[in-house]
């Protein structure tokens, strides 16, 4: 066994190992998961100098007290995260998207997050896990993935199983923007909804609930009166997708989504928002707006351009 670990002194809340989740598996119940915040995730990697696919440590709200033990690491913490690094003769103010050396008896403060809600902790080095459907990543609802699909716990050792030699200092100057209207096409039920419904979700604001998690986000707001049917048979979901149940208040889909429902769908978020979205906090409010499938598609297509920029200036 490796003698490179952290150990948790404090989980954090819903602390899950992540990497770029499970393809192909809808058809027998299982959703990509992985990331939340994709393009904070690679920064992570990317700021450590890992494989951009390598597993990291995701936190909500409040993040993990790790205490390290081995030879010498580098860490980096990517999102709007305030944290600190404890060593032995002095106590650092952690920034983040800029990598730190973590020596023997370290340890790292993940404090809270920054009105938003995901950040991401990566190590220059790979994790002992346990992959399952060619992914570590942690579902929780279903027990599936690393750590046996459970979140990590107070006193669990994270074994190093191999530290990356490139260990050079990196940085970058990039700032989490905030988004003013989550853009969505229309769904596949649209036309359930009367007029008036219609002209609530695209104009007026909705409520982040605290009941969301990263199964789906739920929203409340003006009612989306249904004038069909507020059930259905059940279909496939996707990322996204915004289902409006019997009492008109939204719910978005999230990573680790059902993937079938029995909700009308009144939209579906543009994968060029999806990150930002999932990192508006319970409380904020939020507004849609409808946009064409060929925008959303040229718009994704930019925003993964500027991702790659993002990484490769790194």
């Amino acid at each position: 066994m490796s003698n490179n670990y952290f150990e948790i002194i404090r989980a954090g809340i819903n602390t899950t190992f992540q990497d770029m989740g499970r393809n192909n598996l809808y058809h027998i119940g299982i959703p990509f998961s992985g990331a939340m915040d994709n393009r904070n995730y690679l920064l992570a990697n990317r700021l450590v100098g890992n494989k951009l696919d390598l597993p990291v440590i995701e936190f909500a709200y409040q993040g993990p007290l790790l205490k390290y033990s081995g030879d010498n690491i580098t860490i980096a913490v990517a999102g709007d995260v305030i944290f600190k690094i404890r060593k032995k003769d002095n106590e650092i103010e952690g920034n983040c998207y800029e990598n730190y050396l973590i020596e023997n008896g370290d340890e790292i403060d993940i404090l809270s997050t920054n009105k938003s809600v995901y950040g991401y902790l990566a190590v220059s080095g790979e994790f002992d896990l346990k992959l399952q459907w060619g992914s570590c990543s942690i579902n929780t609802k279903a027990n599936i993935g690393s750590n046996e699909g459970k979140k990590l716990e107070n006193n669990q050792k994270l074994i190093i199983s191999k530290i990356s030699t490139n260990q050079q200092k990196n940085k970058t100057n990039y700032l989490n923007s905030k988004v003013e209207n989550i853009r969505v096409i229309k769904g596949t039920n649209f036309d359930y909804f009367s007029e008036e419904g219609k002209k609530n979700f695209f104009e007026k604001e909705f409520t982040v609930s605290k009941l969301s998690d990263r199964m789906g986000m739920r929203l409340n707001g003006p009612e989306i009166e249904n004038i069909v049917n507020t059930n259905i048979k059940s279909e496939g979901l996707l990322k996204g997708v915004i289902q409006v149940p019997a009492d008109g208040n939204p719910i978005i889909m999230l990573s680790d989504h059902g993937t079938i429902g029995g909700y009308p769908k009144i939209g579906v978020v543009a994968s060029v928002d999806y990150d930002r979205l999932v990192q508006i906090s319970p409380g904020s409010k939020i507004k849609f707006k409808e946009i064409e499938l060929s925008d959303a598609e040229t718009l994704f297509k930019l925003y993964e351009m500027e991702t790659q920029n993002l990484i490769s200036q790194i």
